[in-house]
Protein backbone atom coordinates (compact mmCIF):
# COMPACT_ATOMS: atom_id res chain seq x y z
CA UNK A 1 0.00 0.00 0.00
CA UNK A 2 1.47 3.33 -0.88
CA UNK A 3 2.27 6.18 1.23
CA UNK A 4 1.24 10.17 0.76
CA UNK A 5 3.40 12.22 3.31
CA UNK A 6 2.02 15.79 3.75
CA UNK A 7 4.16 18.28 5.07
CA UNK A 8 2.34 20.17 7.90
CA UNK A 9 4.70 22.60 9.11
CA UNK A 10 5.86 26.14 8.12
CA UNK A 11 9.56 27.26 6.60
CA UNK A 12 11.47 28.49 9.69
CA UNK A 13 13.68 31.06 8.25
CA UNK A 14 15.25 34.48 9.14
CA UNK A 15 13.52 37.10 9.74
CA UNK A 16 10.05 34.97 10.79
CA UNK A 17 8.62 35.92 14.24
CA UNK A 18 10.99 34.99 16.50
CA UNK A 19 13.54 33.54 14.74
CA UNK A 20 17.21 34.64 13.43
CA UNK A 21 19.57 32.73 11.43
CA UNK A 22 23.25 33.47 11.27
CA UNK A 23 26.28 31.84 9.63
CA UNK A 24 28.87 30.52 12.55
CA UNK A 25 31.50 28.99 9.94
CA UNK A 26 31.56 28.78 6.06
CA UNK A 27 33.22 26.42 3.86
CA UNK A 28 35.74 29.19 2.86
CA UNK A 29 37.17 29.57 5.08
CA UNK A 30 36.43 27.29 7.89
CA UNK A 31 36.14 24.65 5.89
CA UNK A 32 32.89 23.71 6.65
CA UNK A 33 29.08 25.28 7.21
CA UNK A 34 27.38 25.70 10.43
CA UNK A 35 25.02 28.20 11.60
CA UNK A 36 23.91 29.49 14.88
CA UNK A 37 19.65 29.49 15.03
CA UNK A 38 17.58 32.00 17.41
CA UNK A 39 14.66 30.56 18.28
CA UNK A 40 11.60 31.80 19.90
CA UNK A 41 10.28 28.85 21.92
CA UNK A 42 6.54 29.73 19.71
CA UNK A 43 7.91 30.18 16.49
CA UNK A 44 6.38 29.24 13.09
CA UNK A 45 4.68 26.07 13.22
CA UNK A 46 4.79 24.84 17.62
CA UNK A 47 3.68 23.22 20.16
CA UNK A 48 2.71 24.50 24.05
CA UNK A 49 3.59 23.09 26.97
CA UNK A 50 1.23 23.39 30.27
CA UNK A 51 3.90 25.58 31.79
CA UNK A 52 3.51 27.81 29.14
CA UNK A 53 0.01 28.98 30.96
CA UNK A 54 0.44 27.31 33.73
CA UNK A 55 2.49 27.83 37.01
CA UNK A 56 4.40 24.23 37.66
CA UNK A 57 2.74 22.48 34.79
CA UNK A 58 4.74 19.88 32.72
CA UNK A 59 7.25 21.02 30.11
CA UNK A 60 7.38 20.33 26.77
CA UNK A 61 9.76 17.26 27.33
CA UNK A 62 6.89 15.76 29.27
CA UNK A 63 4.44 15.38 27.17
CA UNK A 64 4.13 11.31 26.67
CA UNK A 65 5.32 10.62 22.96
CA UNK A 66 2.41 8.24 22.36
CA UNK A 67 -0.02 11.54 22.41
CA UNK A 68 1.92 13.40 19.65
CA UNK A 69 1.99 10.66 17.33
CA UNK A 70 -1.25 8.87 15.87
CA UNK A 71 -4.55 8.87 13.75
CA UNK A 72 -5.96 12.45 13.70
CA UNK A 73 -9.34 13.47 12.86
CA UNK A 74 -9.68 15.97 10.05
CA UNK A 75 -12.67 18.92 10.64
CA UNK A 76 -12.89 21.40 8.01
CA UNK A 77 -13.71 24.66 9.80
CA UNK A 78 -12.66 27.24 6.94
CA UNK A 79 -16.23 28.56 6.51
CA UNK A 80 -15.41 31.04 9.66
CA UNK A 81 -14.81 34.10 9.14
CA UNK A 82 -11.70 36.10 9.99
CA UNK A 83 -11.52 37.09 13.73
CA UNK A 84 -14.57 34.47 13.94
CA UNK A 85 -15.04 31.73 16.99
CA UNK A 86 -14.92 28.20 16.51
CA UNK A 87 -18.05 26.98 18.63
CA UNK A 88 -19.37 23.56 20.14
CA UNK A 89 -22.36 23.84 17.20
CA UNK A 90 -19.21 23.55 14.92
CA UNK A 91 -17.87 20.58 15.92
CA UNK A 92 -21.11 18.46 16.62
CA UNK A 93 -21.53 17.44 13.42
CA UNK A 94 -18.29 15.48 13.81
CA UNK A 95 -18.96 14.26 17.48
CA UNK A 96 -18.66 10.91 16.83
CA UNK A 97 -15.51 11.15 15.78
CA UNK A 98 -14.65 13.43 19.04
CA UNK A 99 -13.77 10.43 22.00
CA UNK A 100 -11.68 10.22 24.37
CA UNK A 101 -7.85 10.22 22.95
CA UNK A 102 -8.69 11.60 19.41
CA UNK A 103 -6.42 14.00 18.00
CA UNK A 104 -8.22 16.53 15.62
CA UNK A 105 -6.88 19.10 13.42
CA UNK A 106 -8.84 21.59 12.64
CA UNK A 107 -8.67 23.15 9.47
CA UNK A 108 -9.31 26.65 8.33
CA UNK A 109 -6.85 28.12 5.62
CA UNK A 110 -5.42 30.57 7.73
CA UNK A 111 -1.92 29.47 7.20
CA UNK A 112 -2.71 31.36 3.45
CA UNK A 113 -2.28 34.81 5.74
CA UNK A 114 1.12 33.37 7.47
CA UNK A 115 2.98 36.29 5.40
CA UNK A 116 0.05 38.78 5.62
CA UNK A 117 -0.26 41.74 8.06
CA UNK A 118 -4.03 39.90 9.52
CA UNK A 119 -1.79 36.79 10.38
CA UNK A 120 -2.39 37.09 14.16
CA UNK A 121 -4.76 39.77 14.63
CA UNK A 122 -7.15 38.91 12.72
CA UNK A 123 -6.85 35.00 13.09
CA UNK A 124 -10.01 32.71 14.09
CA UNK A 125 -10.10 31.07 17.18
CA UNK A 126 -11.60 28.75 19.53
CA UNK A 127 -14.29 29.95 21.75
CA UNK A 128 -13.56 29.52 25.84
CA UNK A 129 -16.74 26.67 25.76
CA UNK A 130 -15.47 24.74 22.78
CA UNK A 131 -12.16 24.74 25.03
CA UNK A 132 -14.27 23.46 27.88
CA UNK A 133 -15.99 21.10 25.62
CA UNK A 134 -13.01 19.32 23.99
CA UNK A 135 -11.41 19.02 27.59
CA UNK A 136 -15.14 17.09 28.61
CA UNK A 137 -14.57 14.86 25.43
CA UNK A 138 -10.81 13.74 26.55
CA UNK A 139 -9.28 14.87 23.60
CA UNK A 140 -5.67 14.47 23.24
CA UNK A 141 -4.60 16.85 20.71
CA UNK A 142 -5.55 19.56 18.95
CA UNK A 143 -3.60 21.40 15.97
CA UNK A 144 -5.19 24.24 14.32
CA UNK A 145 -3.73 27.02 11.50
CA UNK A 146 -3.22 29.63 13.19
CA UNK A 147 -0.58 30.92 15.15
CA UNK A 148 -2.51 30.48 18.85
CA UNK A 149 -5.74 28.68 19.47
CA UNK A 150 -7.03 31.97 21.15
CA UNK A 151 -7.11 35.45 20.48
CA UNK A 152 -4.10 37.49 20.26
CA UNK A 153 -5.91 41.02 20.14
CA UNK A 154 -4.58 43.15 23.49
CA UNK A 155 -8.08 43.84 24.32
CA UNK A 156 -8.71 39.51 24.54
CA UNK A 157 -5.75 38.96 26.91
CA UNK A 158 -8.59 37.52 29.50
CA UNK A 159 -9.62 34.77 26.40
CA UNK A 160 -5.83 34.28 25.45
CA UNK A 161 -5.50 33.10 29.02
CA UNK A 162 -8.84 31.13 29.62
CA UNK A 163 -8.77 29.27 26.53
CA UNK A 164 -4.98 28.37 26.98
CA UNK A 165 -5.83 27.49 30.68
CA UNK A 166 -8.57 25.09 30.07
CA UNK A 167 -7.35 23.28 27.16
CA UNK A 168 -3.56 22.67 28.81
CA UNK A 169 -5.17 22.37 32.37
CA UNK A 170 -7.28 19.53 30.47
CA UNK A 171 -3.83 18.07 29.54
CA UNK A 172 -4.45 17.88 25.85
CA UNK A 173 -1.37 19.04 23.09
CA UNK A 174 -1.89 22.23 21.62
CA UNK A 175 0.09 22.54 18.00
CA UNK A 176 -0.83 25.84 16.28
CA UNK A 177 0.24 27.57 13.20
CA UNK A 178 -0.15 24.47 10.94
CA UNK A 179 -0.38 24.90 7.08
CA UNK A 180 -1.49 22.45 4.44
CA UNK A 181 -4.30 21.08 6.05
CA UNK A 182 -6.04 21.64 2.88
CA UNK A 183 -4.16 19.07 0.86
CA UNK A 184 -5.20 16.41 2.87
CA UNK A 185 -7.57 13.93 1.19
CA UNK A 186 -8.61 11.82 3.82
CA UNK A 187 -10.72 12.72 6.98
CA UNK A 188 -8.29 10.34 8.82
CA UNK A 189 -4.67 10.38 8.69
CA UNK A 190 -1.72 9.59 10.68
CA UNK A 191 0.01 12.89 12.55
CA UNK A 192 3.25 13.22 13.76
CA UNK A 193 4.52 16.75 15.83
CA UNK A 194 7.42 16.38 17.65
CA UNK A 195 8.80 18.74 19.68
CA UNK A 196 12.81 19.62 20.53
CA UNK A 197 13.48 18.04 23.66
CA UNK A 198 14.04 21.08 25.70
CA UNK A 199 14.63 20.70 29.59
CA UNK A 200 11.85 22.66 30.93
CA UNK A 201 10.77 23.95 28.27
CA UNK A 202 7.23 26.22 27.78
CA UNK A 203 7.10 25.23 24.15
CA UNK A 204 9.12 24.23 20.86
CA UNK A 205 9.12 24.57 17.13
CA UNK A 206 7.70 21.05 15.89
CA UNK A 207 7.96 19.28 12.46
CA UNK A 208 4.66 18.24 11.80
CA UNK A 209 3.29 15.75 8.94
CA UNK A 210 0.73 14.11 7.94
CA UNK A 211 0.78 10.18 6.33
CA UNK A 212 -2.45 9.20 4.46
CA UNK A 213 -2.60 5.22 3.14
CA UNK A 214 -3.50 4.45 -0.42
Amino acid sequence: MTKRFIDLTLTVRHGMRGVAIEPHTRIDPDGYNTTNLHLYSHAGTHMDAPLHFLEGGATIDQWPLAQLVGPAQVIDLSAVEPHGLHTVDDLLPHAAKVTPGCRLLLRSDWSLHADLPDYRPDMPRISVELARWLVERQVALVGVETPSVASLRPENKGELTEVHRTILGGKIVIVESLTNLRELRQETVEFIALPLKIDGGDGSPVRAIAIEEG
